[in-house]
C-alpha cells in the first residue's frame, strides 16, 4: 500500500486515482498517522447500489415486499382530509393519548 500525506495527495490527486484504477490503494497520513485510506471502487456496476438496501434488510430496518402491490393502489385517487381536519390535531392528541 502507498503512503502520502496530506500535501503530497493534494498536489497529486490524479496520479494517485491513476494508481487507485490499478488497484493500489493509498493511505492518507498526516504527520505518519494514518487519517484515510483511498481505494478502487471494484466490480460496481451501479456505484448507487452498494448494498445499502441488503444492510438495512439485515439490519431488520426495511423488510422485502412479498408481493407486488395491487394495481388499484396506483390508479385510485388517494383519500383527501376532510374540511377543517389537521394531521397536527390528531398527532398531538395521540401523543396525549399515550397511543
Amino acid at each position: 500500500m502507498k503512503k502520502a500525506s496530506i500535501t503530497e495527495a493534494k498536489n497529486n490527486l490524479s496520479s494517485l486515482i491513476d494508481g487507485l484504477k490499478g488497484g493500489s490503494p493509498v493511505l492518507i497520513v498526516d504527520r505518519g498517522r494514518p487519517v484515510a485510506r483511498l481505494e478502487p471502487v471494484a466490480g460496481r456496476s451501479r456505484p448507487a447500489d452498494d448494498g445499502r438496501l441488503a444492510r438495512l434488510v439485515r439490519a431488520g430496518v426495511v423488510r422485502p415486499a412479498g408481493a407486488a402491490p395491487p394495481k388499484s393502489l396506483f390508479s385510485s385517487e388517494p383519500p383527501r382530509a376532510r374540511a377543517g381536519a389537521s394531521a397536527v390535531r390528531v398527532l398531538l392528541e395521540e401523543r396525549r393519548t399515550g397511543r
